[in-house]
């Protein structure tokens, strides 16, 4: 049985890009990891539960490549509230638009 990323990174940290790219299931299997700690797998009649004691670092890009200030983080990155609630920290980082600065 494989578990993924984040139960080899028990006890540990998993770095997760693109977070805003992931597919609905993948998402459904986060939150269980992100809330419980584990992760539930079900192959070939095998039933068990893998630990993922883990730090989630992730990296989200808004939508369009342009983050609009007058929208919600959930509404600019497309990822529900109740995901973004089981981090304990949410960073923004914005790039100001200067056309100067970006050509050089």
């Amino acid at each position: 049985l494989e578990g993924g990323a984040l139960v080899l990174a028990d006890k540990g940290i998993c770095c997760i890009d693109e977070f805003d790219k992931m597919d609905d299931q993948d998402r459904t299997a986060i939150h269980e990891v992100m809330e419980q700690q584990t992760v539930s797998i079900a192959k070939a009649g095998i039933t068990t539960r893998l630990n993922a004691r883990t730090a989630v670092l992730a990296a989200a890009n808004p939508l369009y490549g342009r983050y609009n200030k007058k929208r919600s983080i959930s509404e600019n990155v497309n990822l529900p509230n109740s995901l973004l609630s089981r981090f304990d920290l949410l960073f923004l980082l914005l790039d100001r638009v200067n056309v100067e600065n970006d050509i050089a």
